[in-house]
This record gives structure tokens, C-alpha cells and sequence, in this order.
């Protein structure tokens, strides 16, 4: 698309304006972050699991009973309930973005106004600030100092200078300076959609869980047909058994290897979880945020707007040098920044504008950590960090020091003879005042920093402040090692030594932007699970280098655009309750896991047994429903939403397994043993299936109980249940004909339940055993 140029000061005309919308020249791409309801029905409904499913469900309502059918209205539910649930979460996350998404700064009719990033049209006059992404790809038609970041989009990390002429591209973000641009590619044709548009579209949970749930159903899958095979020729020509009767056995074998529901429930307790975080004000912007929530083991979070209040006030003014009209001095420079960070508003409050002339400035970067102005009457100033402005004067940095002793921020402003060079370094320049900032700490920082230490998650304070100033505000809040900050700039280069560094210390302070990115980095290098929050562009590139990014609803569009999740109401005092949700989501599924597996081994364990031995399948397909919805669907939805603390840890398939293997062994040999039995003693085939039915049940509960723990009445309560339904499918007359199940007083039932018991008992001494090597350390 091409843009015919515009009055800067005035921008389009509203008729300029609809004219463009009437071409289609807006900005509208497709969300990459969600689904629309079709595409929601279809990935829940085609799938490959629901099209094998769905294939022997027919074969079976036509050669069996429909009682034997009832697993195929198992896998419709499961299916709805999918769907529901993930139009839930995507609806609500719509609602959400809306409130989180980078609002440009518009000029229009001469007037600026912050409109939706998907008004804007071809020709859009747009108000660059620090801290802005930009939205669409134009021209830069003034700029005052303007610096951008291309590092999202390029990957070179320093940022670049922008003049009238340059071509400025959407992804990018203002790290310093202001500045007005024109759109030129919009929607589709602007750069960052062709580059990310398929890279950020959206995906349920792309994730070590679910990694291992898929790895472990591929590796069943391969089981199925040459298994299938076996017990549909074991039945037919071994056993000489009918038809429909070897249909019916070999399809039981085949629907119980597969943990179908397993997939289901991990993305309904994803998409649950991401309502009730939404119910607390936190958008999830990507699902996998949620797993990676319940393994950080170290936070790091930024001191101001997280540690401290939003709001910073001026708390005094120290002169260093008999300047005339010091206050009128501070107002001029505070008020030539063209995007003021919190600092240099706090400056700007406290003293009024004269309005002198501007001849030239350097704004203000993190970097840097210093801007510069020259006025066409009153001199050359530099205001910033005593460290980056006077490195070398002992006794200022002291006083800075001595100053910053209670967590204030100090600045220093200096005189020069001539503007510096934004990429040189300063000129000589002699102190005038030292500016005191104060800054108050959250009256939640405190228990949220409690909470993480007591969860056994480190908290890292790096922040671009004084490290005194750091220091004195992490002591406050309680952060360990708070009384030794490190000064950045003396920090390694070198990622092992940095390493080292991040092990021992605690709180940082003099953090450049890049080195944030390192220290993530490090911190990677110890093979530490890191979250990083912030609000500032100073923190863009850390929070994308993170596992988890963490950004405040009022920061930077840019620190909005590149984190995981985004804390709509600011309170960093919500991540306890945010991490604990990741927490239940991930150790939950860890538990509803056990008995999916064991399903999944036992069942394997009964088809090899009788395509092996030549006999009768040991259950009807009904039978396998009932202790299927019984002893894992039901009560596997229901733990799942419980709440659950422990932290997830690497290894999940290989934990889960260590568990579901020897109790999968233990519940097909009971199961077997009363089965054979009952044979043995004369008894009818729908007797011993009846007996295994009743004998794996009560195994099934133990293994229940196993993965329940710790148990409490609710969770007792839920297994109890349980045990009640299966009485009542044994003992009242029209279900139990149903159902084909009985519990006659014979010696056969006699066995049944001995026989579940003992095995009950070896899977409490099983779990006993593989406990010490699935549970953390203590």
C-alpha cells in the first residue's frame, strides 16, 4: 500500500478517514491468540481419537446390545463439555484483550486521541512516546531524539536513530525520544503480521505436559492395530467364539487402552483455569503460561511498579552550587523530555514550566541513564544517575548514596558546555543539585514476597535504580540478601560467571536493559524456571528471554505486547494467587494422569492375555464404561479443580508411569485371578465377568485413593461416591440387568472381593514404594 503524505500538525480529515475505511485500507488482521467457534468444534471434534472412537462405536450399536455402545456418548460429552469450555476461555480472553491491547496515539483534524490498533487506516498520522509499539509499518516525518528498538523483528539488539525519511516497522518499540510517523502498510501487508502471523497463531498447550500425554498416546496408537488383530483372531478361530461376541471383546480391549478423556480433560482444565485467572484482572495472552506458572522457581521482578506504588513524588532538593532560579531551572528541563518517565514527572509536578526555548535535547534512555537539554538563553543541563553522570566524583556519589539510604531515588543535575552526543560519552560537566525522589513501597510487597519465599521461589529484584536505593526498598519488602546489592556494572560479561553471580545475590541494581536480558539468560544457565515482570520498555527484551512474562496493564504497549500474561490492575500482590492457579492446573492433571494410565495399562495387560490364552474377553464393553466413569471420568473432572500446591517438576510422564505401570500390573492380575477362578469353580462366562468387574473396581478405588492424596473429606467424599454408585449398579434390579452385573451370594463373589481387597492393600504398599522416587525431596 502507498500513503499519500499529510499535514503533520493536522493528519487526516474525518473524510479522509471514512474514505479509507470504505477501501478497506484499515488495519484489521486476524487475531492471532484465538479461535473462532467453528474452528473450536472442529479441532475438539475431528480428531483421531474421536474418528477411531466414533468407528467402533457404529460396529458395536450394530452387532451388540446398546448397553455395550454407552462409551461412544462418553467421548460426545467429553467432546461438548471440550468445546463449551473453550469457547468460555476465548471468549472471555477477547473480552479481556481488549483492555490490555496498545492504544496509539491518533492525530487526526489536528486533534490527538488514543484509538483501537485496528482503526487505524492507511495515511494515519500517528504520536510517537517512549514506550510505544508500534502498531503499522510508516514513515517517520519528525522526530526528537526518537530511538526504536527493532530487536523483536531483527534481532540486533542496539536501538536505532530515527530521522525524517526512515522507514519505521511495526514490532518495533520507542525506547527513547518522541516523535510522529505515517502509516504507510497496514493489516496484512505491514511487516511484523507477514512475520509473526503464523508464528503466533493460537495453540492450546504446545508444553512439556502435553508433550508427554501425546508422546505416550502415539506410542499406544501403534499398539492398537496389531493388538486389535490379536484378540479379533484369538476369539474368532481359538475360542471359536460367535461373531458378534468376538466383536464385542475385541472392541472392549481396544476403547479401554485408550486415555482419550486424558487429552480432553488437560485442555478443560487449561481453559478453566484461564476464566478464573481472568476473574482475578490477569490476561492470559498464551496458553502454555499456565504450565510454566507452576514450575517458576525464580521471579524477578523490576522495583519500581512492582516493588513500589506507580506514583512518585519529589521529596527534596539538595543545590550543590549557587544556581539563580534552581526550581525554574528543574521545571524547564523536566518539561523538555518529550515522553517523561515517572521520574521526571515527579520533577515536573513539583515545578511549574517557564517556558524557556528549546534548542536541542537528548532524551532520556535506560541505557544511557541520563538526557540532556540545551536552552537558547540558559545553558546546557544534563539530569540522571550520579553513577553515569559524575562516575568519577567520590564525594557526590557519596551524598547520592547517603541519600538513597531509605529507598529514594537521587538524580543529579549537572551544567555542560555544549549538548552531548546521544552515542558518545559525556563531557566534562559540573554538579548544581542532587534531587531527591521518594518512593513508597506496596502494602501488599511484603506477604507477596513472603508467599514466593515459602513456595520455595527465589525473588531477584533487578532493577535500573541506585543499588542502595534498590536495596533499602527489597529490605523493606523482605527480599533475602537485601543488605548486599550488586552494582550491575560490575557484573561479568561472561554467562558462567554472571551465573555464579545470580546464584549468590539477590538484588540488583545500575541494570541496563541488556544486561536484564543476560541476567534471564544466567538464570537459564543454572536451569532455573524463570518469570520475569515489569512495566517499562526497559524491560521488553528480559520479559521476552523469559519462560514467563509478566507485564503491568498500565506499562508500556511494547512490555504489554511481548509478555505471557498481563496484570490488567497493576497489583503484582495477585501473582501468589496467579501462581497458585498454575499450581492446581498442572499437579491436578498429574493426579487424573495415575489413573488414566493405569486404565491404559491394565487394559493392554487384558487384551495380550486374551488373544494370548485363547479365551473370553473378561468383560462386556459395559462393564469397562461403568468402572471407566466411575473410578477415573467423574471423579478425575473433580480433582482436577481442586486446589493443589506443589510445584510442577520436570519428569511428568516419567512420574506418572513409576505409579501407573505396577498398578495397572496389580489391577489385571486381581481382576484376572477372580475371573479365572469363578471359571475354575464352574461358574457361567457372565458370572466371572461379573466377578473381575466387581474385583477391578475395588482396585480401580485404591488407585483412586493413591492419586487423591493427600485426602481430606471432600476428596474422601468424591471416592465414596463413587463406591456407592457401583452398589447401586450391583443391587438395585434394573440396573444391575442393564449393566449385567451382579454380586450373588456364591463363592465366586466371596473371591471377587477378597481378591479386590488384597489387591488394594499391594497398590497402597506399590504406592508406598514408587513414592520415594515421584515425590520431591523434603
Amino acid at each position: 500500500m502507498d500513503a499519500t503524505r499529510v499535514d503533520p500538525d493536522l493528519g487526516l480529515t474525518s473524510a479522509q478517514v471514512a474514505e479509507r475505511i470504505s477501501r478497506g485500507e484499515v488495519n484489521a488482521a486476524p487475531e492471532a491468540r484465538s479461535r473462532s467457534l467453528g474452528d473450536i468444534v472442529k479441532a475438539n471434534t475431528f480428531t483421531w481419537f474421536n474418528g477411531l472412537v466414533g468407528s467402533l462405536w457404529v460396529i458395536m450399536l450394530i452387532v451388540a446390545p446398546f448397553q455395550d455402545s454407552l462409551f461412544g456418548f462418553v467421548i460426545v460429552a467429553n467432546t461438548a463439555i471440550g468445546i463449551i469450555q473453550e469457547y468460555r476461555a476465548a471468549r472471555t480472553l477477547a473480552k479481556l484483550a481488549v483492555l490490555g491491547e496498545a492504544r496509539p496515539l491518533v492525530r487526526r483534524d489536528g486533534v490527538d486521541a488514543e484509538i483501537a490498533t485496528d482503526d487505524v487506516v492507511l495515511g494515519d498520522v500517528i504520536v510517537l512516546r517512549t514506550g510505544d509499539q508500534l502498531v503499522v509499518d510508516g514513515v517517520v516525518l519528525s522526530s526528537e531524539g526518537l530511538e526504536i528498538d527493532e530487536s523483536l523483528l531483527t534481532g540486533e539488539a542496539d536501538p536505532v536513530d530515527k530521522a525524517p525519511g526512515d522507514a519505521a516497522m511495526s514490532g518495533s518499540f520507542v525506547v527513547a525520544g518522541g516523535g510522529v510517523y505515517q502509516a504507510t502498510r497496514v493489516g496484512r501487508d505491514s511487516f511484523a503480521a507477514g512475520l509473526t502471523e503464523e508464528a503466533r497463531r493460537f495453540h492450546l498447550t504446545n508444553s512439556e505436559l502435553r508433550d508427554a500425554i501425546n508422546g505416550f498416546i502415539r506410542g499406544i496408537s501403534f499398539l492398537l492395530v496389531p493388538v486389535g488383530l490379536l484378540l479379533i483372531w484369538s476369539q474368532l478361530v481359538r475360542a471359536n467364539l460367535p461373531v458378534d461376541e468376538a466383536i464385542r471383546g475385541t472392541i472392549a480391549g481396544i476403547i479401554t487402552m485408550v486415555p482419550e478423556g486424558l487429552v480432553l480433560l488437560t485442555s478443560i482444565a487449561m481453559a478453566v483455569s484461564v476464566i478464573r485467572l481472568a476473574q482475578k484482572r490477569v490476561l492470559v495472552q498464551d496458553m502454555p503460561a499456565v504450565e510454566v506458572l507452576a514450575r517458576v522457581d525464580t521471579i524477578c521482578v523490576d522495583k519500581t511498579g512492582t516493588l513500589t506504588e506507580p506514583g512518585m513524588h519529589l521529596r527534596d532538593l539538595v543545590p550543590l552550587a549557587d544556581v539563580p532560579d534552581l526550581t525554574a531551572l528543574l521545571g524547564a528541563v523536566a518539561t523538555s523530555e518529550p515522553s517523561p518517565n515517572p521520574t521526571v514527572q515527579a520533577i515536573a509536578d513539583a515545578y511549574p514550566d517557564p517556558t524557556w526555548t528549546v534548542s536541542g535535547t537528548v532524551p532520556f534512555s535506560s541505557a544511557r541513564k541520563w538526557s540532556a537539554v540545551a536552552f537558547a538563553d540558559h545553558g546546557v543541563w544534563v539530569l540522571g544517575a550520579p553513577e553515569f553522570v559524575l562516575p568519577q566524583d567520590a564525594d557526590l556519589l557519596g551524598r547520592a548514596e547517603s541519600l538513597s539510604a531509605d529507598g529514594s531515588r537521587v538524580l543529579v543535575l549537572a551544567g555542560a558546555d555544549t549538548l552531548p552526543d546521544a552515542d558518545a560519552a559525556l563531557p566534562p560537566v559540573q554538579p548544581v543539585a542532587l534531587v531527591v525522589i521518594s518512593q513508597q513501597l506496596r502494602s501488599d510487597a511484603a506477604e507477596t514476597v513472603a508467599y514466593f519465599l515459602e513456595q520455595d521461589v527465589t525473588v531477584k529484584v533487578i532493577s535500573g535504580d541506585n543499588a542502595a536505593t534498590v536495596g533499602a526498598i527489597a529490605a523493606q519488602a523482605g527480599v533475602p540478601g537485601a543488605d548486599r546489592p550488586v552494582d550491575a556494572r560490575s557484573l561479568p560479561d561472561n554467562v558462567d560467571e554472571l551465573a555464579t553471580v545470580m546464584g549468590e545475590a539477590s538484588v540488583f541494581g545500575r541494570v541496563t536493559p541488556t544486561q536484564k536480558q543476560g541476567m534471564v539468560d544466567a538464570l537459564h544457565h543454572r536451569e532455573s524456571t524463570v518469570a520475569m515482570t515489569g512495566d517499562g520498555v526497559n524491560d521488553v527484551l528480559a520479559l521476552k528471554n523469559a519462560d514467563l512474562g509478566i507485564a503491568m496493564g498500565s506499562g508500556s504497549g511494547a512490555t504489554r505486547a511481548v509478555a505471557q500474561l498481563v496484570l490488567l490492575d497493576n497489583k503484582w500482590s495477585v501473582m501468589p494467587s496467579v501462581v497458585a492457579e498454575g499450581r492446581r492446573v498442572l499437579g491436578n492433571i498429574e493426579r487424573v494422569s495415575d489413573v488414566f494410565l493405569t486404565k491404559t495399562s491394565y487394559a493392554v495387560i487384558f487384551s495380550l492375555f486374551t488373544g494370548l490364552f485363547a479365551v473370553a474377553f473378561p468383560f462386556l464393553p459395559r462393564h469397562l464404561t461403568v468402572i471407566g466413569a466411575l473410578t477415573i471420568g467423574i471423579p478425575g473432572f473433580f480433582l482436577a479443580l481442586m486446589p493443589n500446591t506443589e510445584r510442577f517438576r520436570p519428569g511428568f510422564l516419567r512420574r506418572v508411569l513409576l505409579f501407573a505401570i505396577p498398578s495397572g500390573v496389580i489391577c489385571a492380575a486381581s481382576a484376572l485371578t477372580s475371573y479365572n477362578v469363578a471359571l475354575a469353580v464352574g461358574e457361567p462366562l457372565s458370572s466371572a465377568q461379573s466377578a473381575a468387574t466387581v474385583t477391578l473396581f475395588i482396585v480401580a478405588t485404591s488407585v483412586l485413593l493413591q492419586s487423591a492424596r493427600p485426602l481430606n473429606l471432600i476428596r474422601i467424599g468424591i471416592v465414596a461416591s463413587m463406591v456407592v454408585a457401583f452398589c447401586g449398579v450391583l443391587f438395585i434390579p434394573w440396573l444391575s440387568t442393564f449393566f449385567a452385573l451382579s454380586l450373588a451370594p456364591e463363592r465366586y463373589s466371596v473371591v471377587a472381593v477378597v481378591t479386590g481387597l488384597v489387591g488394594g492393600v499391594l497398590v497402597w504398599v506399590a504406592a508406598l514404594i514408587t513414592d520415594r522416587y515421584r515425590r520431591p525431596p523434603r
